[in-house]
């Protein structure tokens, strides 16, 4: 699998950094990482990724409404983590979704399966 530039959109410091660190083991690059809906919008026009990993609640805005913005600007693979997998799937089911805590081999999984050709 190609390496991908990753937006990391995640409000709770501690998990945003494990992601970084497990995304680079993966080979993978973090663009920037986000705290917040309005962060994030801003970071994807910036940096443009290739995926995009995203917390469904955000302290300060919605996951799901920065992803749409973000996707108003062009198709972005992108995966959601959340607390509240059934919510999520009941929102979006087509939507690639990993309930936390997770596994790296869930998150290699997940990402595998959106940057699939």
């Amino acid at each position: 699998m190609k390496a991908a530039r990753v937006l990391v959109v995640e409000d709770d410091i501690t998990i945003g950094a494990m992601l970084g660190e497990i995304l680079a083991d993966m080979g993978h690059a973090v663009c920037a990482t986000e705290t917040t809906e309005a962060g994030a919008i801003t970071a994807a026009a910036r940096c443009r990724p290739d995926l995009m990993i995203v917390d469904v609640r955000l302290g300060s805005g919605c996951g799901m409404r920065a992803t749409d913005a973000i996707l108003r600007g062009g198709s972005v693979p992108h995966i959601f983590v959340t607390g509240d997998i059934f919510a999520m799937i009941e929102y979006r089911s087509d939507a690639v979704v990993i309930h936390k805590p997770f596994f790296t081999a869930q998150l290699a999984e997940a990402i595998e399966q959106v940057l699939a050709p």
